[in-house]
């Protein structure tokens, strides 16, 4: 097969994600399964406009913010022409609009919808321009019966309440590369290491992390904090340490290479999560399988990804008390710690990106043929 992938952004971009993640490590396989692929993207500082990554051929062309019009414009020029048997819309925010201009068999992949979430992300205006398109580009693939791959149940039960058909809904789960993301060589030390790592976005609440802090520093002085990731609310959370009294103990990294951030998920003695919305969250199967037990917000996608007081420990999202509390929990509780370390362990080796691989491929196989 030959197959055409719209995205925002590829593997490399800075601003990218769990959802570059996810596509990369997706359709890096079909290519070795003896498919083309091809990705259309936006550029950023310092990128090629052509390269291949992992057999995947990206093409980089115009800046982030007007993207969504390059893609009607590019396919029309160049990529009608050529002999794609199916298109991949990797859909996020914005939609590109793909049913209304292609004929060619077509999917949508959705991590999770913004919906009313992006008003705590962005300006009023923009948010509402966001949401509205964000709404329009659901109603048109379901009115177009566009099938779907979804990351989580939480994702699929969203989709279906909006009005979507469940026969269209098939799952590309998260998952995860455990040649990479493996146990530490040395176990982990008894230091109080809590740690974060994902983008630095206003919706994905890292100032709650911070805050519930202040309290276990206050009953733990011993314990510090390290953020690792980065984005356009660096600076802000920097400032909210420091305003808390605590950034002597918490640590920004920025962006660090997929090595440093290994080490640093096996050093933690447990990772948090305060996002109010994902559509999985990878970062939690990758911390399993370096043997760390997962802290996070009680909201779709979180909540599939990790398992209760068996992978480890959900807190209703915003309630900073129950977050300090189960923080504090997870630091004096050693045994719990170890019963939780042992599940998700266990829970990461169910996740093979080979497996997926293959189930997209015969799903789209499927469709076209």
């Amino acid at each position: 097969m030959r197959i055409l992938i719209f995205n925002w952004q590829d593997i490399k971009n800075p601003l990218g994600g769990g959802a570059e993640v996810h596509l990369h490590q997706i359709f890096s396989r079909v290519v070795k399964l003896g498919h083309d692929v091809t990705l259309y993207c936006s550029s950023f500082e310092g990128a090629p406009s052509m390269e291949t990554i992992d057999g995947i051929k990206i093409i980089r062309e115009g800046g982030r913010n007007f993207f969504n019009f390059y893609v009607p414009w590019r396919y029309f020029t160049r990529f009608r022409k050529e002999r794609f048997d199916v298109v991949i819309d990797d859909m996020n925010k914005i939609p590109f609009f793909t049913p209304l201009y292609i004929r060619k068999p077509l999917f949508f992949i959705i991590h999770h919808l913004f919906d009313k979430s992006i008003f705590r992300e962005a300006s009023f205006p923009v948010a509402l321009y966001v949401y509205l398109m964000e709404k329009f580009g659901v109603a048109l693939a379901r009115w177009k019966k566009i099938p779907l791959m979804v990351v989580s149940r939480s994702t699929e039960q969203e989709m279906l309440r909006h009005g979507y058909r469940k026969i269209d809904i098939t799952f590309a789960y998260n998952c995860v590369d455990h040649k990479v993301h493996h146990l530490p060589v040395v176990p982990k030390k008894s230091k109080n290491l809590i740690g974060y790592f994902g983008r630095l976005k206003k919706y994905k609440s890292v100032d709650h992390l911070l805050q519930a802090f202040v309290r276990v520093k206050r009953e733990l002085p011993d314990a510090s904090l390290v953020i690792v990731g980065d984005g356009d609310y660096k600076l802000q959370l920097e400032s909210l340490a420091y305003a808390l009294g605590i950034s002597s103990s918490v640590r920004f990294t920025g962006y660090v290479s997929e090595e440093e951030k290994v080490r640093l998920l096996q050093e933690m003695l447990f990772l948090v999560n305060t996002s109010a919305k994902e559509g999985w969250g990878l970062t939690v199967i990758e911390a399993n399988a370096c043997g760390t037990p997962v802290l996070g917000s009680n909201v779709p996608g979180l909540r599939d990804a990790i398992k209760d007081n068996e992978t480890g420990l959900l807190y209703e999202y915003g309630n900073i008390e129950e977050l300090s509390t189960k923080m504090l929990l997870l630091l004096n509780d050693e045994d719990l710690r170890k019963k939780l370390t042992e599940g998700a362990i266990t829970w990461s080796k169910t996740f093979d990106w080979d497996v997926v691989a293959q189930q997209a491929v015969d799903t789209i196989q499927k469709r076209i043929s």
